[in-house]
């Protein structure tokens, strides 16, 4: 072969191989155009929502000039423009514990409240009870997630500014948002000011926009969640299939996984309630992977309307972006880590953390690997008022029950810690 055949050849292969690498290019890239502009109509849809006014959309031919804006568009293009939020939402005032607020280890993390309310109409959305409240850590490095559930039933100080010790899903329904994340915060030793709420009706239609999740079940989770789904159903206008009454792998539609996820009468109760939720949202973004952006259109057009939270548009398109292939699930679990219940001195329903301190330590290391960490003088002040009123102390750690003590059943939530 000549010498010119062979530079021919060589130029052609060369050719072939930036071609490849343009259209690779390019597909990243319109893979984030597309995902920018279904984010960026999302928000457009939240604004129209009347329980959710954080964001405004006006067609003016010239950039907005509202402080606080996050997208700034011309040439008579929609224009998003942040306005003043619910009164009952505004975190302005939101509690943090000075250790916290300057804990290096913490900023390389951001970290998001999650709740789920039991909210049955528009109105009862800002005060009700926070029966599922998960603290979402990711690592700003690699993209780890962990989820640590905060059991509804926690002895904490629920409102840190006129002390109150009660069951912790008591904050969101006296004090909304603010109240709510300030509880976490001083007994946690966090600094979280991000959220996003949900209720019934938007996790049931998220999954369906999915197709469904599966699910392992035991038979005695199956009836639960049938008698669940009656008012599931009923509460958010979606129907269902009762399932039959026999252990396997089912593929739940909305309104069973909503079922699904609040049951609490089989054994470990609450606890095992937090894993079988845990367990629903690591197969949510399971099932998002495997859609892949073809699952955000109905997603960011269907749920994003029925959330709330003060997430910026900017961070919202970022995660969303980077929810394919990035963001992984690595570990979950519950707090507390060691708790009684049954005290005298307190609300025996409650789960009284044995002790405070000692959680503090053992959630700093499940979240952000700080094995060393030492507790606020906040954090402490609050445990030794718990201690003198459950009479629990340090003395019962040995013997307090654990949330890996959960009693195991047939079912899938079993492989969640």
């Amino acid at each position: 072969m000549s010498r010119n055949n062979k530079k021919k050849r060589r130029k052609g292969r060369f050719s072939i191989l930036i071609f490849i690498i343009e259209m690779l290019v390019l597909l990243v890239l319109f893979s984030g155009v597309f995902v920018y502009a279904k984010v960026n109509d999302g928000l457009r849809q939240m604004g129209s929502v009347s329980r959710n006014n954080q964001f405004v959309v006006t067609n003016d031919a010239t950039p907005s000039s509202s402080a606080g804006s996050d997208t700034k568009e011309v040439n008579s293009k929609p224009v998003i423009t942040e306005v003043e939020e619910d009164p009952n939402l505004n975190t302005d005032n939101v509690i943090i514990n000075e250790e916290a607020a300057v804990n290096k280890v913490m900023s390389g993390y951001t970290n998001i409240l999650l709740l789920g309310i039991d909210a049955r109409s528009e109105s009862e959305y800002n005060y009700s009870n926070s029966d599922t409240m998960i603290i979402c850590s990711i690592n700003n490095d690699n993209g780890e997630v962990r989820l640590a559930s905060i059991y509804r039933d926690t002895l904490l100080n629920t409102n840190p500014a006129n002390p109150k010790y009660n069951k912790a899903n008591d904050a969101y329904c006296q004090g909304s948002i603010a109240q709510c994340l300030s509880m976490i915060n001083t007994n946690l030793d966090l600094s979280i000011t991000q959220y996003m709420i949900v209720n019934f009706d938007a996790l049931s239609t998220l999954v369906d926009d999915l197709d469904g999740i599966e699910i392992t079940l035991s038979e005695q989770e199956i009836g639960h969640l049938n008698n669940y789904c009656q008012e599931t159903s009923k509460v958010t206008g979606k129907s269902y299939e009762p399932l039959p009454q026999v252990a396997g792998t089912y593929n739940l539609n909305g309104v069973q996984a909503v079922s699904y996820s609040r049951i609490r009468y089989t054994n470990g109760y609450d606890m095992k309630r937090t894993q079988r939720q845990r367990l629903v949202i690591k197969k949510i973004t399971e099932k998002a992977r495997t859609k892949g952006l073809a699952a955000v259109d109905d997603v960011i057009a269907d749920v994003f309307p029925l959330c709330k939270t003060n997430i910026s548009n900017s961070m919202l398109i970022k995660m969303a972006a980077q929810m394919i292939g990035y963001y992984a699930i690595v570990d979950t679990t519950g707090f507390p880590f060691t708790f009684k219940s049954g005290s005298s001195g307190v609300n025996p329903e409650c789960l009284v953390p044995v002790t405070l301190c000692h959680n503090v330590q053992e959630l700093h290391a499940f979240l952000f690997n700080e094995n060393d960490y030492q507790p606020s003088q906040t954090v402490m002040e609050y445990d030794a008022v718990m201690q003198e009123k459950s009479g629990f102390t340090e003395a019962d750690i040995a013997t307090a029950t654990s949330s890996s003590d959960v009693p195991a059943a047939a079912s899938e939530a079993d492989t969640i810690r």
